[in-house]
């Protein structure tokens, strides 16, 4: 066919939902779809005036065997959805912020930031959390004492980063660390990533009498990267602690605090496109951002040990994988 009229051809088509289409028959062993496969504007409708107050509260809902006496660490990090912008606001788009269990690997909340406000939609998030037994990392962002006391008042501990956006805070921090003198470090092994070597030491120093909410501790994690041309950097990391840890299990917190960026953060943008969503209007975007992080949820407490975008195609493949993935996490 003559690329003229192939494109002709391609305009005529009407946009209909197409996977509702292919899968209306396993779909109405579950709706009775009187009418069809709704259409692209209906469910834009829908989802532009859903109450995401209500739609949080059934999120939450649904993962509260995860949500109520958790232990671990939860991370705290905010994301912008960078296609979910008005016109002429493409350098402002949407920005929430992300509540993330390492332990069981589901996202347990999120809140719109406020006039892109980070700080107000991690106080918002934590407000709706029960957290005991568990430790809160977040980034120099949210080392605050209003952070600190919503950590404390939802019941759990907290690993704060420190940096030169408190410097107050950081100069206390550092003349506990310089008066301490020999502390109990610990040396991790060296380790191989990135076309580098990376080891690391850390250390953990009584500090109850700096007047920060619930803080008990002052923690240090050095580290050393080793690059392929020989050359050597080196950078050191503070953290305030509600409570007091051994230097191993504060080099552990540290680093499951990233699985927020690697397991959730970059899943949501490479396989699910988010940073690609054009749903922008009224609550269409924050709803939407639900919605792919229950899908997220469902697919990563499948006890099925493909990866994450093998279980995406084998559901679009397998009606009856497709079943069992909706049906495991009820």
């Amino acid at each position: 066919m003559p690329l003229r009229r192939l494109s002709a051809v391609r305009k005529a088509v009407p946009i209909w939902p197409i996977s509702g289409v292919a899968k209306k028959k396993w779909l109405k062993t579950i709706v009775p779809l009187p009418y069809g496969i709704p259409s692209h504007d209906t469910f834009s409708t829908v989802f532009r005036h859903l109450d995401p107050d209500a739609f949080d509260a059934a999120f939450r809902r649904l993962t509260a065997s995860f949500a109520q006496g958790l232990e671990g660490v939860v991370a705290i990090d905010g994301k912008a959805v960078r296609g979910a912008y008005r016109r002429a606001a493409k350098a402002t788009p949407l920005h929430f912020v992300n509540v993330w269990a390492a332990g069981p690997g589901l996202v347990i909340g999120q809140k719109l930031a406020p006039g892109r406000n980070e700080v107000q939609g991690a106080l918002d998030a934590l407000a709706l959390l029960a957290l005991e037994g568990s430790i809160v990392t977040a980034d120099a962002l949210h080392c605050r004492p209003d952070t600190a006391r919503a950590i404390l008042a939802a019941g759990g501990d907290y690993a704060l980063a420190l940096k030169a956006n408190q410097p107050g805070l950081l100069a206390q921090a550092l003349a506990r660390i310089e008066d301490a003198g020999h502390v109990e470090s610990i040396q991790i092994a060296a380790e191989t990533a990135h076309d580098r070597i990376e080891t690391r030491r850390a250390s953990v120093v009584a500090a109850g009498d700096i007047n920060f909410p619930g803080l008990q501790a002052i923690g240090c994690v050095e580290t050393t990267s080793r690059h392929t041309n020989g050359h050597l950097t080196s950078h050191v990391r503070y953290f305030l602690l509600s409570t007091t840890m051994s230097p191993s299990a504060l080099i552990e917190v540290v680093r499951t605090h990233w699985q927020i960026e690697n397991n959730l953060h970059w899943v949501l943008d490479v396989h699910f496109r988010e940073d690609a969503a054009r749903n922008r209007k009224d609550n269409g975007p924050q709803n939407i951002a639900f919605l792919r992080k229950i899908a997220l949820n469902h697919l990563r407490s499948h006890p099925d040990k493909a990866s994450i975008r093998r279980k995406i195609k084998k559901a679009g493949w397998d009606d009856e994988f497709l079943t069992s993935l909706i049906a495991h996490m009820r």
